[in-house]
């Protein structure tokens, strides 16, 4: 019995995720969605936004914040007593969808998998991580790859879903990329698609990587970095996600959460999906603010602290690189000997933030992390400060937890995506431009973040 049970479970999921690529209804014409800019000056509003179930986007102008959404949204806004106007109209995905991992025996890439792009030119889960593989050949002295666990849906079904993998870059010497938080050269960690839909941050990883492998030996700063500094990059956190996303159709790229559909039986649409929101789902201040406890809507905060395989799996990778510098009083502060930064690329404010972003109470090392954060809008020309301050209150978020349980220095980027919410991938050259020397910067920094 529990075999045939285990069977009918896998099934179930299968036409899940069939169900999040193709889309109920998908033949019937691409759902209109929109962008819609609501006035929301206070926390309060903001919160009140969250606790209704929107789709409250990465982005303030002023005393407006957007929420994405169909027709049907404006006149839930309105029934709540907000008067959203559009700000934006988004094209239904137009692209052909490339391979998938998301579906038992489903094809093989139609080219090698580093070549293989959708939406004219953004990489793909495979492209991605055959990038990682094809750097750490190329330049063994200087790179390795690193599986550090599996996604939602490699946990259920080893034929589906993906590796979680993440590359380390440095001038190799005895002890450098071993996983463990004794080691000899400080860390910087950047990150970036956690959320699935932010399709920008992926290529900035990868040109990241890429600077680095290029300019050592030729660019001063690199060279130097690599000689002084293991940089770690995680291309793609949220690899199903990913996936749902690069599959285009009317409803699926606009995925932002992991495939846990556990409790959300609806169907998908702009603004209602399953999964968990990762970037809700650590234990640092879990449900405090921003968040969704509907299973179905895009900040829903999964159904306790850490309980995404991938959010935990994440988490043990950052216990592994860096030491616990930081007491346990969100009070304490991380001491001026700390070493390791991180930064997690989202997209499309245009914004440098750090911690707290549960509260718009300051933490106990606010003025080093705010004056980090200021050199690096010298650089990308961003606004900067905690989100309570420019943005919103959100909690259960990575930089909070990395600089809450480890103390190292934490900064969400908030790429500003050529001010769209689905930016033509001409828009990627406008963002690494921006964001290098703020990269660099920040990396520079992993050895004594505090001082």
């Amino acid at each position: 019995m529990r075999r045939h049970r285990a069977r009918w479970t896998v099934l179930a999921l299968v036409a899940t995720v069939t169900a999040l690529i193709t889309g109920p209804g998908a033949s019937a014409g691409p759902e209109r969605l929109y962008v819609y800019r609501v006035a929301a000056g206070s926390d309060a509003a903001a919160q009140r936004l969250f606790r209704g179930g929107f789709d409250v986007l990465e982005d303030r102008a002023g005393t407006s914040l957007f929420v994405l959404g169909d027709t049907a949204t404006a006149t839930k806004l309105r029934a709540a007593g907000f008067a959203p106007t559009i700000a934006e109209r988004l094209a239904p995905a137009g692209w052909r969808a490339p391979s998938t991992r998301l579906v038992p025996d489903a094809p093989a890439p139609a080219v090698a998998p580093i070549d293989e792009t959708y939406a004219g030119g953004y990489h793909t889960v495979r492209a991605q991580q055959a990038h990682l593989g094809q750097v750490a050949a190329g330049h063994p002295s200087l790179a390795t790859v690193v599986d550090y666990g599996d996604s939602y849906l490699k946990t259920r079904d080893a034929a589906t879903g993906y590796d979680l993998e993440a590359i380390c870059l440095t001038h190799r010497r005895a002890g450098d990329c071993a996983l463990t938080p004794s080691a000899p050269k400080p860390r910087f960690l950047l990150m970036s698609q956690i959320h699935a839909r932010e399709i920008v941050t992926g290529e900035l990883t990868w040109r990241f990587i890429d600077h680095l492998v290029a300019g050592f030996g030729t660019d001063p700063a690199v060279t130097e970095l690599l000689d002084t500094t293991e940089v770690w990059v995680v291309p793609v956190v949220n690899p199903d996600g990913v996936d749902v996303v690069q599959q285009g159709g009317n409803r699926p790229y606009l995925q932002r959460k992991n495939l846990d559909g556990s409790g959300c039986a609806n169907p998908p649409t702009g603004s209602n999906q399953a999964g968990v929101d990762l970037n809700r789902n650590t234990a640092t201040r879990w449900g405090t603010s921003g968040t969704s406890t509907n299973p179905c809507q895009q900040t829903y905060l999964g159904r306790a602290a850490d309980s995404e395989p991938e959010t935990r799996a994440v988490e043990s990778l950052f216990r592994r690189l860096f030491a616990d510098q930081r007491g346990p009083n969100d009070t304490d502060a991380a001491p001026a000997s700390t070493r390791g930064a991180m930064i997690t690329l989202h997209s499309y404010a245009g914004m440098n933030l750090f911690p707290w972003g549960w509260s718009t109470t300051h933490s106990a090392n606010d003025a080093q992390l705010r004056s980090i954060a200021a050199q690096m809008s010298r650089y990308n020309g961003y606004r900067y400060g905690q989100p309570g301050e420019i943005l919103y209150n959100a909690s259960g978020t990575s930089d909070d937890w990395s600089y809450g349980e480890l103390g190292i220095a934490s900064f969400t980027v908030e790429v500003a995506s050529c001010g769209s919410f689905t930016p033509a991938y001409s828009c990627v050259d406008t963002d690494w431009t921006a964001n290098r020397p703020a990269l660099m910067y920040v990396a520079g920094r992993a050895g004594a973040p505090y001082r």
